[in-house]
């Protein structure tokens, strides 16, 4: 088989982003080998034309033309470092690691360093779209060397919405996590606007305001559209109510890190900040401070308390 033929680039982590980033290149004419260490992902993948799925990492990259590119879709801390380590010994100068996960840039200015030690290229990649970005294209924002991000072209512009938008080389190493820790900063505080907004006029009453209505005309003309809104506009239209969706909201780091990197630079972020705290206040963190504040009121105003059942 000739090497015009062979993958161009071969994905690990076939999650959610994983998988459906290799159906879209695929789709696109790029062949992609594919691996996950769960055999149940490897199966999901195993169907789709243009997608070659390994039972290893080895076999992944051994199905790779040199200078060959394996793009990592895994979770921040043991599995990126543990593959990573693994990549180390498989790959030859001049190959390129692409970390396209949520990950702390600093982790990523590392690692980074440790490829450049071996000869290798890292690109670290924010990847942006979830589960719409095999229909829609993902936003990419790219850090890494110039010569490192060139050979990754062809597959970001098949990635993208389209070849000359939704993508940018963001700057050398660790700056292409910094933007994208930044963007999910940015999107914890949109969507905590969007929910405390509805809310108080749900709890408007007076009003009847029907919620799907307003959000379905905000779509058009308004300043606060966006495809946020558009989101909101389904749910609203489906279910206003959220029936049986428990009011639990996780956090998976990025806001961590993006408060975490305001308190190094003394740049103020109140309303992200505010916006991750109502995260965490989502997942009971509050609830010990509540009832401190309650007890507290009743000691000093003889406020009344009110008591748990049992």
């Amino acid at each position: 088989m000739s090497t015009s033929t062979l993958p161009s680039v071969a994905f690990v982590g076939l999650g959610k982003m994983g998988a459906n980033m290799a159906r879209r290149l695929a789709r696109a004419g790029l062949p992609v080998a594919a691996y996950d260490a769960a055999e149940g992902a490897r199966a999901a993948l195993a169907d789709e034309p243009g997608v070659e799925v390994a039972a290893s990492l080895a076999a992944a990259v051994g199905r790779l033309a040199a200078p060959r590119v394996v793009w990592l879709m895994l979770p921040a801390g043991a599995p990126s470092e543990s593959t990573l380590a693994e990549l180390h010994a498989l790959l030859a100068p001049g190959d390129v690691i692409v970390d396209g996960a949520n990950a702390d840039y600093r982790d990523s200015c590392r690692h980074a360093a440790e490829a450049a030690a071996r000869a290798l290229h890292f690109v670290d990649a924010g990847v942006s779209g979830g589960v719409w970005g095999l229909a829609n294209g993902y936003g990419l924002m790219l850090g890494g060397t110039p010569e490192a991000v060139a050979p990754l072209l062809p597959l970001v512009r098949a990635l993208a919405p389209a070849p000359d938008r939704g993508w940018v080389h963001c700057g050398p190493p660790g700056a292409g996590h910094f933007v994208k820790m930044v963007h999910n900063g940015i999107e914890y505080g949109l969507m905590q606007a969007y929910a405390e907004g509805f809310a108080l006029m749900r709890d408007k009453t007076e009003f009847g305001l029907d919620l799907a209505a307003i959000a379905a005309s905000w779509q058009d003309g308004s300043v606060v559209r966006s495809w946020l809104l558009d989101l909101v506009a389904g749910m609203l239209a489906a279910d206003a109510r959220f029936a049986g969706v428990a009011p639990v909201v996780a956090d998976s780091g990025e806001g961590r890190w993006t408060i975490r990197e305001s308190l190094d630079l003394g740049t103020p972020l109140p309303v992200i900040t505010a916006a991750l705290m109502s995260r965490f206040a989502s997942q009971g963190r509050d609830d010990y401070a509540a009832r401190f504040l309650a007890q507290l009121r009743h000691a000093f105003g003889g406020h009344a308390v009110e008591r748990t059942p049992g």
